[in-house]
């Protein structure tokens, strides 16, 4: 167990989320908390500083167009939905393809301001500047406590995970939106929210989180997601649960749930699915209002119907493609 990385990120939280506080940023504390908690490497690594400029530009994108279309779209949110969600989609698929893993970011981001009963430029600014916040403190943090072998360490890891990937052929835009896989994706999610509302989800968006985050082209890399973030959000409402109905939210009590998430994932021996374990306690805080009522099960049981539905149309595309070969 890394006692540098539990620090490093109980540290990132409390001081995001004391400084957001300062700050007067509200709801959006728990944009910035998350952040901090998920950019900190286990390795202790360091991120490519392109990487750095392009995640706040993605969240600035993704709160920027939800924040402009949402009083566009005069229509019931299954709609706004449907549409912000296909316009995200579809500028993420533009990226080139050694940015994908910034296309999910996209279209859950873009949503976000869809589900504020108030959002508006200066939520989406308090939003952006909790993100940078938490962006500056965990890597910050990160920098001051890291050990001079572990640069070497982790590129050395990164060496043996990016050869698979180097025989990748680069595609093209026009080959990226003839995929198949894309469009099936894109009407599915376009349609999550309603098949949520169908099946009397109380959080129909976590259907919409579930296609978007772990619907995959294959059905074994979907089932691996699907497991990863059914592992985070069953464990990482322990600590909040915890914590929270103990010692209130204040900038202590955060440091201590996403520390506490870090130390169990890492007791565990579940670093793999740590980032989703935070993002699970980061998300819970800031809905601690009815944490003790309907929350913790509702969200579990949603997240579950969201894995289900991703599940099924991973499988059915599989069998699709089984019967063409």
């Amino acid at each position: 167990m890394s006692l540098r990385l539990i620090l490093v990120v109980s540290l990132a939280c409390g001081l995001t989320w004391a400084v957001c506080h300062t700050l007067g940023l509200g709801g959006g504390g728990a944009y910035g908390v998350v952040l901090a908690a998920v950019i900190v490497r286990p390795d202790f690594g360091r991120w490519p500083p392109a990487l750095l400029v392009l995640l706040p530009l993605v969240v600035a994108l993704g709160l920027g167009l939800g924040t402009f279309l949402k009083p566009l779209i005069e229509a019931p949110p299954v709609w706004q939905f449907a549409v912000v969600s296909a316009i995200a989609l579809s500028l993420g698929q533009a990226l080139p393809d050694k940015l994908a893993m910034v296309r999910g970011i996209l279209g859950v981001v873009a949503v976000l301001p869809l589900l504020s009963g108030n959002a508006t430029w200066l939520s989406a600014w308090h939003e952006l500047l909790a993100v940078l916040i938490g962006l500056g403190f965990g890597v910050g943090l990160q920098a001051l406590l890291r050990l001079p072998g572990d640069l070497a360490r982790a590129g050395a890891e990164e060496a043996k995970a990016a050869e698979p990937e180097s025989t990748m052929p680069p595609r093209s835009i026009a080959e990226r939106f003839a995929d198949p896989f894309f469009w099936r994706k894109l009407v599915v999610a376009a349609l999550a929210l309603s098949i949520g509302l169908g099946l009397g989800a109380v959080n129909p968006k976590y259907l919409y989180f579930g296609v978007v985050l772990l619907l995959n082209e294959h059905l074994a890399a979907t089932l691996a997601r699907v497991r990863d973030r059914m592992i985070g959000v069953s464990l990482g409402v322990l600590m909040p649960w915890l914590v929270f109905n103990t010692l209130g939210v204040n900038s202590v009590a955060i440091g201590l749930v996403m520390g506490g998430t870090t130390a169990l994932m890492e007791g565990l021996g579940l670093g793999a699915n740590l980032r989703t374990a935070l993002i699970s306690s980061g998300v819970t805080f800031a809905g601690y209002g009815a944490l003790t009522d309907w929350y913790v099960p509702s969200r579990w049981i949603d997240y579950l119907m969201g894995c289900g539905l991703a599940l099924t149309v991973a499988l059915l595309f599989e069998r699709r493609r089984a019967g063409d070969n």
